[in-house]
């Protein structure tokens, strides 16, 4: 297995890095969380222009055919410079669009930066298992009638396009019986209601009501989409997984720069050997953490089912205890400063415990980690 990245990933690395330094710095970052939106057409126009949005679509689509490890490379810049476009959602729909086939319009929209996507998955009983849908779709003419209400649709607001799962047959938690759906976002009978996270990210609240889809719109086979679901999911959280290290990397190095920089007693406080131990504690964390997250986007690009569950399980248990860890080290290392608005060290934390709760917690995945084949008899 190599783990050596590729001249063009780091190419991609390096461009977003220095985009990032150039056009999206931290006070540019506030201003755009701040606007009416909360996202800037030019940063997204941006992004297209460097290929990000064209890099896991296929090449048939307009894009790349780039895997999860080349999205690993771009993630983790992401997150190294806390960007708050809907890029991770948008990837994530097209996640979906391509397992379930079809739909190749969508994609090279997607690839040519002209269409956002969210996916409206989550609702108010369901916390972190994705199955348990009671949004329902029924027959109707042609197509479909759905009915239901999603939360926390992550960037819903600025999608065009909107991947929604609801059941059409078996019980609320059922794995049978689910379908997907890609609806434009103006349907008739969709409300979208945007609001601002902890983070600075949006998210919105998506209400259906006697929305009429035509029978196009469905992704992959009607009842069968638990499959897509859950493959979909882990490939978000692999994302997710990569975003969370390049902030994790960031605020350790703002941390180490601040212990070198903060003087008590006439000497940085970075001399004082009880800090020292604790900065290497977190760079253990994020040590363990790279080496999960990386082992995720292998596993994601190789396609195995099995070991994708419990590689990539095991990798947001990692990432979410260590970013629990390095957050909470480095703002107590910034002392009163470090929960203040002006500094980026409390908006890393921020995104940090967000990444934390969005498609799966630490104890979800632990618990299903646990669940897998295999596992008592390893364990043993």
């Amino acid at each position: 297995m190599n783990f050596d990245f590729k001249e063009e990933q780091l190419q991609f690395a390096d461009a977003l890095r220095r985009w990032v330094g150039r056009g999206y710095d931290f006070e540019k970052r506030r201003a755009i969380v701040r606007s009416d939106s909360g996202i800037d057409d030019r940063a997204w126009a941006t992004l297209a222009e460097l290929g990000m949005t064209a890099l896991p679509v296929a090449e048939e689509h307009g894009g790349f055919g780039g895997s999860a490890v080349d999205m690993f490379v771009v993630m983790q810049e992401l997150g190294r410079g806390l960007v708050v476009e809907p890029y991770l959602a948008t990837m994530l729909g097209a996640e979906f669009l391509r397992l379930g086939g079809g739909h190749g319009e969508l994609l090279a929209q997607v690839a040519g930066g002209e269409l956002k996507l969210a996916c409206a998955l989550g609702e108010r009983q369901s916390r972190h298992e994705l199955n348990d849908i009671a949004t329902r779709a029924e027959a109707h003419d042609a197509g479909w009638r759905l009915e239901g209400e999603k939360k926390a649709v992550l960037h819903g607001a600025a999608a065009g396009v909107l991947i929604v799962s609801a059941r059409t047959g078996g019980g609320q938690r059922d794995a049978q019986g689910i379908s997907l759906f890609a609806l434009p976002a103006d349907t008739p009978g969709i409300t979208v209601t945007g609001y601002r996270t902890l983070d600075g990210m949006r998210a919105a609240d998506v209400r259906l009501e006697g929305v009429l889809a035509p029978q196009a719109s469905l992704i992959g086979k009607a009842g069968e989409g638990a499959a897509i679901l859950e493959a979909a999911a882990d490939y978000g959280a692999g994302l997710l997984c990569a975003e969370a290290l390049g902030a994790m990397q960031a605020l350790f190095d703002a941390t180490l720069d601040y212990l070198k920089t903060r003087q008590q007693f006439g000497v940085p406080i970075g001399k004082f050997q009880g800090l020292q131990h604790r900065m290497a504690d977190m760079y253990i964390h994020l040590e363990q953490a790279r080496s999960m997250a990386l082992l995720a986007a292998v596993r994601l690009a190789e396609g195995a089912d099995d070991e994708r569950r419990r590689v990539v399980s095991a990798a947001k248990y990692r990432v979410g205890q260590a970013a629990r860890f390095i957050g909470q080290q480095a703002i107590q290392l910034h002392g009163g400063m470090g929960v203040t608005d002006e500094l980026p060290a409390s908006h890393y934390f921020k995104r940090l415990s967000m990444i934390e709760l969005t498609l799966g917690d630490s104890d979800h995945h632990l618990a299903r980690f646990a669940s897998l084949p295999g596992f008592a008899r390893e364990a043993a």
